[in-house]
């Protein structure tokens, strides 16, 4: 694979950007000089995620332009696909972060809150990836990151339905690697472990205490810990590196 240079052509679509890891991911890679596709997909993310793009273009000199679209959606994400190409030219990098948690235990978990899961956690990236895939085939380069989930290769009490989502992340992850090698283009997932977001914010200090005497460095990660390892799959120091899984939990799951 021809090694290419970063420049401030290259262009990342990160899907679930307008807030926490998604964020800073975008942060990360607009630093890295990228031009970027920040989606979101609700009016309630549309004003944090213009904002971002505001901040991110001023303070960083790149073109950044926001996207509404359902991932869950295969229309609303070939639309927001083309719209990208329309826009910026070409997708260098997808970075498939949009995602969602309905927790409950097996027993009691309704149909509704495991298919919404698995719709936007696992159908929205494989949506992404079916629309962007031919465009990094005709580029014969690209990268491709998944965000899957400590609980996806360890599972974790009620929460069966974005276990099997992140599960199916890492799956699909290893099978597009084998298919898209050959054209140049690297297939690899992200597994945060416990990150300090608002959903972990939200736990009880006794749960938070609990969380962090499980983890090999007594703390909880950061979006930035995450978003810096996401950085470094989409360069060129990853050229070689594909179908892997790299775990960001601080030693959970030593």
């Amino acid at each position: 694979m021809a090694e290419k240079q970063e420049t401030q052509e290259q262009v990342a679509l990160v899907t679930g950007a307008s807030r926490g890891i998604g964020a800073a991911i975008a942060r990360a890679l607009a630093a890295r000089g990228c031009n970027l596709a920040l989606n979101h997909s609700s009016e309630h993310s549309a004003q944090v995620c213009a904002e971002l793009a505001d901040d991110l273009q001023r303070e960083y000199g790149i073109k950044a332009v926001v996207f509404c679209a359902d991932v869950s959606s295969f229309e609303a994400a070939k639309e927001m696909v083309e719209g990208v190409r329309e826009q910026l030219g070409r997708i260098d990098v997808l970075v498939n972060n949009a995602g969602v948690t309905q927790d409950g235990l097996l027993a009691r978990m309704s149909e509704e809150a495991f298919d919404k899961v698995i719709s936007v956690n696992l159908k929205g990236a494989f949506n992404c990836m079916r629309h962007v895939a031919p465009v990094m085939m005709k580029q014969r380069s690209g990268r491709i990151i998944n965000i899957s989930s400590v609980v996806g290769l360890y599972g974790n009490a009620g929460q069966v339905n974005y276990a099997a989502s992140k599960a199916g992340i890492v799956g699909m992850t290893k099978s597009a690697a084998k298919e898209l090698g050959a054209r140049g283009i690297t297939v690899n997932a992200v597994a945060p472990g416990f990150i300090d977001t608002d959903m972990t914010r939200a736990l009880s200090e006794k749960t938070r205490e609990g969380v962090v005497s499980r983890i090999a460095l007594r703390e909880l990660g950061s979006a930035e810990d995450v978003a810096g390892a996401v950085s470094f799959l989409a360069s060129n120091e990853a050229r070689y590196i594909t179908g892997h899984v790299l775990t960001v939990d601080g030693g959970l799951s030593l």
